[in-house]
């Protein structure tokens, strides 16, 4: 059962409203920073070593914490205080509430009635995980996993990339994705940050002509 969770958590199809989220790759492919292959393994290596990093301790956290409400809502701030972008604050919450919404229906569990409303997306996957019979360690690989994987599939949208050659990348990303997640568990809350990712999604947030919410 828990393999099924986790396996579920990390799917793209699970309708939480991630397919409308490009983790700041639209944006990127507009400013000319993916272009390629090539460089959408840089950009999915760095925004997993810096945002993953974070959403994967938050969501280790937040399954330890899960039915308390006060350490949900300590650690909802601290999501806060860790995302200076507006734009990316707005996102991760609006993904939270995806989550929570298919999440409470597939994991019915007394811990959902101790979770912030419009909680940030690492916090409602951490509840979620718990829900779902995962450990902290779990959750963080999921959370760090969807930090690329949504993303690649954006690019590959955009690009019009052959998919196979998305899909090897982001496998080979898979030792990258699982340190994070480790050192995650390991040392607490990361406070590792991205000033162009910030940039990048207030840029997009102005747009017109956008294809993703961010």
């Amino acid at each position: 059962m828990a393999t099924a969770a986790l396996l579920t958590l990390a799917d793209s199809r699970l309708p939480a409203g991630a397919h409308a989220h490009s983790g700041g790759v639209e944006q990127a492919v507009a400013a000319g920073v993916v272009i390629d292959a090539a460089t959408l393994v840089a950009f999915l290596l760095r925004r997993l070593t810096t945002a993953g990093a974070v959403s994967a301790g938050l969501a280790a956290a937040a399954c330890e914490a899960a039915g308390d409400a006060a350490r949900l809502t300590a650690l909802d701030e601290e999501a806060d205080a860790r995302t200076p972008s507006p734009a990316l604050r707005t996102a991760s919450r609006q993904q939270g509430r995806g989550l929570v919404r298919v999440a409470r229906r597939a994991w019915p569990s007394p811990a959902w009635n101790a979770l912030p409303a419009l909680s940030h997306h690492p916090i409602a996957l951490g509840v979620a995980a718990a829900a779902g019979g995962l450990s902290a360690r779990e959750a963080a690989q999921v959370a760090a996993y969807l930090s690329i994987s949504g993303p690649a599939t954006a690019a590959q949208r955009l690009l019009a990339m052959d998919p196979l050659t998305v899909a090897a990348a982001t496998a080979r990303l898979s030792p990258d994705v699982d340190a994070v997640a480790e050192a995650a568990v390991a040392t607490g809350l990361p406070a590792a940050t991205d000033p162009l990712l910030d940039l990048l999604a207030e840029v997009h947030a102005a747009r017109k002509d956008r294809f993703f919410a961010s």
